[in-house]
């Protein structure tokens, strides 16, 4: 029973950088008491409540992002603002925490979110994309939560810029974000 349980959650894993969480398990028909037992055996180790990584899979850079948008418990959540800027490479920022958004009305009631920024949003699905695996804002989206959040000017700036040399933002999605800079700091 625990290798077959082991082998259901570790493919679930290599889809979520080596991570599980009580809700997959739930999923495959895995209770509880089971992954508490893998996680006594050392099969998996507790990452965060609910949240629990295989020690023997490959850390991968996104291994942290994925545990953070997984630590929310919340199927909604994604990487976004100052995060989501950093990741699709739009400038010098440099968070020094997580920045994840889930759906408005979440409560979170978990401990070790120090490392993460937790804000409150609604989105469309065209408004979130993926990045490694994970759901991310889209880059027009992260640089208009940057500027509703108070990312200073020049990075925001710098990312306008980026996005559109590469595409990543159409040229009516620019004017608009560049409209909104202004007025914010008018």
């Amino acid at each position: 029973m625990a290798n077959l349980a082991r082998r259901r959650l570790w493919d679930v894993a290599m889809d979520q950088h080596g991570y599980v969480t009580l809700a997959d398990a739930a999923v495959l028909g895995i209770s509880q008491p089971t992954v508490f037992m893998l996680a006594q055996r050392g099969t998996l180790e507790r990452a965060a409540r609910g949240v629990y990584r295989f020690p023997d899979f490959p850390a991968t850079a996104a291994a942290p992002y994925a545990e953070a948008v997984l630590w929310t418990g919340q199927t909604g959540a994604y990487l976004s603002h100052d995060t989501a800027l950093a990741l699709h490479e739009l400038g010098d920022i440099n968070p020094g925490r997580i920045h994840v958004t889930v759906p408005k009305g979440c409560r979170l009631r978990r401990a070790g979110g120090d490392l993460y920024v937790v804000h409150q949003e609604d989105l469309c699905e065209d408004q979130i994309g993926w990045w490694e695996r994970i759901p991310i804002a889209t880059p027009e989206t992260a640089i208009r939560q940057g500027i509703d959040s108070g990312i200073p000017s020049y990075l925001l700036t710098q990312a306008l810029g980026m996005a559109a040399r590469r595409g990543a933002i159409m040229a009516d999605g620019v004017a608009r974000l560049r409209a909104q800079l202004e007025a914010r700091n008018s």
